[in-house]
This record gives structure tokens, sequence and C-alpha cells, in this order.
């Protein structure tokens, strides 16, 4: 009924947090009424306007159920073609301003107060000046009376401010493999000045033609400084790594350290995946994620979140297929094999394998049969040989790889104490050689440690980071953020709260386990001041 009546205020956004409520999984069962979700789809597409548009854009990035994927994608190209414009362009003209007046500040008199919204580094805040131009923490009692709707509104820009940042970046980091570009005159409109994504693109680094570059006190700047004036109609699109010269990327890391920019992702500190001997040799599968033990739900869920199909392993079913991803612009499907694993805790309630196993990871054409029955069919297509795959494909790829294995192996746990029939499994993840994640927080932290605190209690080696505490030595995995501590290695168990990490600056967002990491190195540091029972008593 809602999307057959006159837009009202706030009726997107309460239609959007319908279909993210019906979509919010029951442990073991799956999304809580998929249905509603579709229904209040199809009522956002009925209304006009650019709200409802952006809450479609921002559904469709942060929405992973195969099905309502499937709506949502309907529902944009539909406006794609009513709009003239292509669906990539659907989703950056949906990006509102939120009535912002210039990039990331929003002014706002309300009453005798005046109201300051502001975006920096990924989060959006509200403050508030009295009459009198001073600071305060809360607007006065006088404007609460008077101007309680305001107030709310202005709470509900926060919060979809937050909202839309978060799918926002997200979406922009998929533009690595879309191969999306810009004319510079539609690129500043879009992205640079626009007041909410201008918050974004001035932390990141973009290439102009071949020129990389960075937003810099008022202008795009090169690694040295200089000016770079692009023609409106010179090409814009992300900056990569891969291919780049390492001393061009190791000078933009050093920039971004040395100023305290954090990038709303990992672009700079972006870790690069090349081909082995091993995978040369192999010729048509890498090996480098297998043998790894992943807890299914949670590999289930970063899987779609990273744009992947991926179908839980039941307990009834005799098929298992992989893990795929479809680069349908750069003409080839990646393929992860996983398979249920008999040796732990068996199965949900309903049926769904507790863990997995990995295996194999392969690339095909796109229409290729290549499974029967969850084992590989040599009857059907072979896959693709690895030599033949865009260094950058193979490279994002591989990442996401790493971030399945990195955030889903019971090796990553640190109350996993016993390991069960994973113990050596989990011993070998927890403290062994370090994936490329860990190799990329081993060398930030080179950089980073001479600036903390606690710069004299710690050291690296090629995995740990060593804090001195006064009761005890302490070894941090890079990988794991598992601790060993003296005397004879003992395991120490720190199961790390909500929000826990350390504040302190990183260079990029959404690398939990580092933030940890800098965490326990802290607290660790002080150990004669912990005063977690659950820690102390490990300590004695």
């Amino acid at each position: 009924m809602l999307g057959c009546l006159p837009a009202q205020p706030g009726t997107s956004r309460m239609l959007a947090a319908l279909a993210e409520s019906a979509l919010r999984k029951v442990p073991h069962l799956g999304p809580r009424h998929a249905p509603t979700a579709t229904s209040a789809i199809h009522a956002l597409a009925r209304l006009d306007g650019d709200d409802a548009l952006a809450q479609l854009a921002r559904l469709a990035v942060t929405v992973t159920h195969r099905g309502t994927l499937k709506v949502l994608d309907g529902v944009l190209g539909a406006k794609a073609r009513a709009l003239g414009v292509s669906r990539e362009e659907v989703a950056e003209l949906g990006v509102p301003d939120y009535g912002l007046t210039e990039v990331g500040r929003l002014v706002q008199a309300v009453g005798d107060s005046t109201a300051e919204l502001t975006v920096t580094a990924g989060k959006a805040a509200l403050s508030w000046r009295n009459d009198k131009g001073r600071t305060v923490k809360s607007p006065p009692a006088s404007v609460r009376a008077g101007h309680a709707e305001e107030i709310a509104a202005l709470k509900g820009v926060v919060k979809d401010v937050g909202k839309m940042l978060t799918a926002q970046s997200e979406r922009l980091d998929r533009l690595f493999l879309a191969q999306r570009s810009w004319t510079y005159g539609s690129w500043r409109a879009r992205y640079l000045d626009h007041p909410l994504l201008g918050t974004l693109a001035r932390r990141l680094i973009w290439l102009a033609g071949d020129v990389p570059c960075l937003w810099a006190e008022g202008v795009l700047r090169d690694l040295d400084g200089a000016p770079v004036r692009p023609g409106p109609d010179a090409d814009v699109r992300l900056w990569h790594p891969i291919g780049r010269d390492p001393a061009e990327v190791l000078g933009w890391r050093r920039h971004l350290e040395r100023h305290e920019i954090t990038q709303p992702f990992k672009q700079a500190h972006r870790e690069v995946y090349l081909l082995t001997e091993a995978e040369r040799a192999a010729g048509g599968h890498s090996a480098r994620f297998a043998g790894h033990v992943l807890r299914q739900h949670q590999l289930h869920a970063l899987a779609r979140a990273r744009g992947w199909r991926h179908d839980l392993h039941m307990a009834v079913d005799g098929d298992f297929p992989p893990a795929t991803r479809d680069l349908p612009g750069w003409g080839v499907r990646a393929e992860f094999w996983c398979g249920p694993d008999h040796r732990g805790e068996g199965w949900t309630p309903s049926g769904a394998y507790l863990h997995v196993v990995t295996g194999e990871l392969r690339f095909y054409p796109p229409d290729a049969e290549t499974h029967h029955g969850g084992f590989i069919d040599p009857r059907h297509t072979p896959p693709l040989p690895l030599t033949r795959i865009p260094p950058l494909v193979f490279s994002e790829v591989m990442r996401d790889a790493d971030l399945f294995v990195g955030v889903a192996s019971v090796g990553a746990d640190p109350a996993w104490r016993d390991g069960g029939p994973y113990g050596d499994y989990w011993t070998s993840y927890g403290f062994g050689p370090l994936p490329a994640t860990a190799r990329t927080r081993h060398d930030l932290l080179s950089r980073l440690l001479p600036r903390l605190a606690i710069a004299d209690r710690c050291f690296l080696d090629d995995r740990f980071l060593h804090v001195r505490g006064e009761l005890r030595s302490y070894k941090i995995h890079l990988g794991s953020g598992n601790i060993l501590m003296s005397p004879n290695d003992t395991y120490l168990c720190i199961v790390p709260k909500g929000g826990s990490g350390a504040r302190v600056f990183l260079p990029f967002e959404g690398d939990e386990v580092l933030a940890v990491i800098l965490s326990k190195a802290m607290m660790l540091a002080a150990d004669t001041a912990i005063r977690d029972p659950s820690i102390t008593a490990q300590l004695r």
C-alpha cells in the first residue's frame, strides 16, 4: 500500500529497513521472511524520487540473499532503462547528498542553536553549538522541547549516512574488477565533489590518464605533490597496485602513513597475489588455499558479501558444488572447491555441515559445466590455464580466497582451546607461516611501531609481534592474532570483545585482526593493570 501512496518523508527509509529486517538470518534456518523483503523492494520501486532510488542502490550492495538480489537487479535494471543510463550509472546517480552543503559537512540552524553533521574517516557525527556559539554535547533543553522532530530527522540522517557510507565503500572496492572508468568531468561531479561520495573518493588514489594522484589541499596531486589537472575528457579509473612499480606502491603507502590518511578499504596496502612456480607447473589449478578447515556458515556469509555464489552443503546432499564468482567482463568464472568435513561436530539441526575443507581454485569459461556429484568431471570443460588469467583477476580472486580462510578458519578462533579433531590444524594455522594478508600487517607494523607509546617494549620477527610485559613476555601471531607467552610458549587465550580494537591510526579500514593485534599488544605491555579474571588466571 505504501508503494501506491504519495511518498512521505521517511517512507523509503522505512521500507528499506523492513527489507533488511526480513532478511536478517535466523541461526541455522536462513532469512526471517524473504517474501516480505521482496514486497518492500517492489514498494520502493513504485516510489518516485531520489530517496527511493538511493535505498534501492544501497540494498543492491548490502543484500546477499540470492533471490532478493535477483529482484533488486531487475528493479534497478528497469530504473536504468527508464532513465536511459547503464546499470552501473544508476548505482552512482542513486547516491543522495543528504542535504550536505559541502563535501562531508552540513550546518543547520535548529531554534537558537546550530547542528553540524560531519563525515570524517567513514563515520558520520552530529555536534551542537548553543546560542553563544559554544560547543555542547547535546541540544539545549529549549531546542529539545520545541524542535523534537527536527532533531529526530537529523539523527535519522546520521544513521542513514553511516549505512550508505558502508555500502558505497563496498561498491567502490568491487570496481577494480568492474573495469569502470569515467571522463574526468563526469567523475569529478559524481565522486570527487559529491557531498557524500567525496568523503570516500578524496581518500583514494586515482589514475587520471596514467598519472596516479590523490586529493590534497584542494587539488589532485601526484606522489611528489605536484598538481594534476586533467582535461574534462581525460580517462579516470581507480589505481591498483598490481603492475605498478614497487617504488611507486611503497611511496603511496608511506605518503598515507605520513599524512595519516585512512583509506576506506585497502588500496595502497592491498595484497597482490602473483602466480607461483608451483601454480605455473600445475597448469589449471591453484592449491594455495587448499586443506583449510572453515566454519561453513561464516564462509557462506563472506562469500555472498564478496559477490560469490555459495550453497550450504547439507548432510542429505550428494552434490557439493564449489563457490563460484562470475566475471563476465573478463570472460571467466572462478571456482573455489570446498567439501564437507566429517571429523568435527557434524551438522546443524537443519542438516547443514558445520565445517568444510577447502580444495583447489580454478577458472573456467562462463558457460562451462564443471562438476558432477561434487567432483570434477573429466568429461566436462577443462579449467583454463592460470597463465591465461589476467593478473588483476587472479590477484583479486586469490585475495577473496585468502579472506575466506583468514576469517572463517577454525585456526583463527582464539577460544578453540582443545581443537578436538582439528588440534594439529589449529596449531599449524594459528602459529604457522604468514599468509599474504599477514605479511601486509608485518610490513605496516614495521613502520607504525616506532610511533607507538609501547615501541620500546615491542619488536617484530618473521611471524610474531613480541611484547615485553611486567609479568611475562608475549608473542602475538600476525596471521591469527593468537598469543604465546613465556615461559615455554604457553598459550594465552584472549577473546576480543566487539569494538575492542586499538585506537591508533591505521591507513585503511576493514582489517579487524590488525586492530585486535594492536589492542592486545597495548594491553599486554601493561599486563599488571589487567583486571579481567579470565586473563589474570592464565598469567599466574
